[in-house]
């Protein structure tokens, strides 16, 4: 009987041990640059401003990409579409985007980014689940 305490014990130690928040991020790679990009709030939801945060990193010297360019952009199975430059951030290899998804769904994602003006624009796609506006009347 002791030892079916001691088992249960262990398993709510272990338990509380897992991390407290899920990992969310997206993580992308093209030919020269490793993303990670989150969004606040996650999933994000239609009528709401989505803020994406971009982290860029040399893919060969996992360095951070300092001056960088590129946009963020998506479009909804119903054609809808939405699209940010990405902004320059305090930390280094960091830019910011803000997004509206005007309707939710399955939406259609694309990160465009060069280190500067005289490289190539490399793409990452993905899918992203919006949920509905809990806005009073939506």
């Amino acid at each position: 009987m002791r030892k079916s305490y001691w088992l249960l014990a262990i398993g709510f130690w272990l338990l509380g041990c897992g991390p407290s928040n899920p990992n969310t991020d997206v993580r992308h790679w093209t030919d020269s640059f490793a993303f990670r990009i989150t969004v606040d709030p996650m999933p994000p939801e239609a009528l709401e401003p989505a803020i994406y945060k971009v982290v860029v990193r040399d893919r060969k010297t996992n360095q951070p990409v300092e001056n960088g360019e590129g946009r963020i952009f998506a479009t909804s199975p119903d054609g809808a579409n939405t699209d940010d430059g990405l902004a320059k951030g305090k930390e280094i290899g960091t830019y910011y985007a803000r997004m509206y998804y005007v309707i939710s769904g399955e939406w259609a994602i694309a990160i465009q980014f060069r280190r500067d003006s005289t490289q190539r624009l490399e793409r990452a796609d993905w899918r992203q689940t919006v949920r509905p506006s809990t806005k009073p009347g939506y």
